[in-house]
């Protein structure tokens, strides 16, 4: 079934209730008193490295609400990003599609369509209401990938990720419409740089988050909150030689570290204190209880604006950053949170990725996804349940080549070129992809060799290449 089918039957008739099995997870999901489903706030943070939380090894930034926000939940040590850039990685975790099926499949300005599905539109049809706040990336103005067109009720933020380089914009978008930002002025000559820096977006973006579920505190909601930090104003860097663009340096300003590197940390445990008073404020309005907080990276470290990742080892024991298909690139912070429903204290190595948050929201809402999605639910596993069996996991990237990584099991493959060989790690021995052993499991990159060649749809957006 093609997806202008599925919207027009998500249009005309909605999402009927699914089998008995997810009406059996979905009733146990939902409050054992009410029968209403839960709240489902996503919290995405941009560029933050699967090592720069100190619950997952670091040492020297000082994260406790998201550690504490772990331990009072599960922490995943295998969760994928869709892409190890922004865009098409949060088109992913919209869309339940991986990369060689999504409408995004690179950072290029390419909209999403009205027959694209997106997470928040399922949502709508289970009676919740939605909201984003952030970064978007996937629509420009008056295009048909803007949010307000793509399910979403309310949003205030980035449409244009490039333009979410600044962190002292002069305006900023509220639903279709243009608003100015205060106390903020752009450069004439320094494109991408403020030369007034009175209000910091982020600073906005929490204050919204917080006003939105306190205004929505009796009703169902969906809050994808889409921070920006740790990302750089790569603008910033190129001129001034540190983008790393944060009012202050806090725990950091007298620490001998160099510049960018404190600007990092003290975005990370801003972004952390935020977090904070966003499940403190959930909690005193009483809805802590019923509502389930997922919070994760949109890829691996960056090395932009002056930040070093090996600095912090942002990327812990993984191999590479943003822009590679190695682990560091791809695996991020997976943790979730619900009292009562999640248990707490929990470190689960069940493997998930980004396509797989639409298919589990709409088990949460007791409504059927979409189908022909690449993703599966994995609500069981949130609700304390064994491990989930899935198929393999994709994605392809189109910067500086045509590069494709394939998980199958506890196999990694990478092809960083069509015209090179494939790399092959097992990640159950060497999860830092450091021994290539392609040479020696022939029959593996055979399999590997059929998969690619039916992986992906055609695209004239995202050509590709065969091997």
């Amino acid at each position: 079934m093609n997806t202008i089918t599925r919207r027009d039957i998500l249009r005309t008739i909605g999402y009927a209730i699914g089998s008995a099995t997810l009406a059996q997870t979905a009733s146990q999901a939902q409050d054992t008193q009410t029968r209403r489903p839960p709240n489902i706030v996503f919290i995405l943070a941009d560029d933050l490295g699967y090592g720069d939380l100190g619950c997952y090894g670091q040492a020297l930034i000082d994260t406790p609400c998201l550690d504490r926000l772990a331990a009072e939940g599960i922490r995943f040590t295998q969760c994928y990003a869709g892409s190890t850039v922004c865009a098409p990685s949060r088109c992913c975790l919209m869309t339940g599609l991986h990369t060689g099926h999504a409408r995004v499949r690179g950072n290029k300005l390419v909209p999403l369509l009205p027959e694209d599905v997106t997470v928040a539109e399922v949502l709508k049809q289970a009676g919740y209401t939605t909201a984003l706040i952030g970064k978007w990336g996937l629509g420009e103005p008056d295009t048909t990938g803007v949010p307000n067109r793509q399910g979403f009720d309310e949003f205030f933020g980035y449409l244009n990720q490039r333009h979410a380089h600044n962190y002292f914009p002069d305006h900023l978008w509220r639903n279709e419409k243009k608003v100015p930002i205060e106390g903020n002025v752009l450069s004439k000559d320094k494109p991408g740089v403020s030369e007034k820096c009175g209000t910091y977006s982020h600073d906005l973006f929490t204050q919204e988050a917080l006003d939105y579920v306190e205004r929505k505190k009796d009703e169902t909601f969906f809050l994808y909150l889409a921070y920006t930090v740790p990302h750089a104003n790569n603008e910033r860097g190129r001129y001034e030689g540190d983008g790393m663009e944060i009012p202050h340096h806090g725990l950091y300003a007298e620490l001998r570290w160099p510049e960018p590197q404190r600007g990092y940390a003290a975005m990370i445990t801003k972004l952390d204190t935020d977090v904070g008073r966003l499940m403190a404020k959930l909690k005193a309005l009483g809805i802590d209880g019923n509502t389930i907080v997922f919070f994760s990276s949109d890829n691996g470290t960056h090395r932009e604006g002056g930040a070093r990742p090996e600095f912090f080892e942002s990327s812990g024991p993984l191999r590479g950053i943003k822009r590679d298909l190695y682990e560091g690139g791809i695996r991020v912070p997976g943790i979730v949170r619900w009292p009562g429903k999640v248990p707490a204290d929990t470190v689960s190595d069940q493997v998930w990725a980004f396509w797989d948050f639409l298919p589990t929201a709409a088990e949460l809402a007791g409504v059927q996804p979409p189908e022909g999605l690449d993703g599966i639910s994995i609500l069981p596993v949130l609700l304390g349940g064994k491990t989930v069996e899935r198929d393999e996991l994709y994605w392809e990237f189109h910067e500086g080549g045509y590069k494709r990584a394939v998980r199958m099991g506890d196999w990694k493959a990478v092809s960083i070129r069509p015209d090179k060989p494939i790399e092959l790690y097992d990640l159950a021995q060497d999860i830092g992809e450091t021994n290539d052993v392609a040479s020696k499991h022939p029959d593996i990159i055979a399999r590997v060799q059929v998969y690619l060649k039916q992986a992906r749809t055609p695209s004239e957006i995202w050509p590709g290449k065969s091997r």
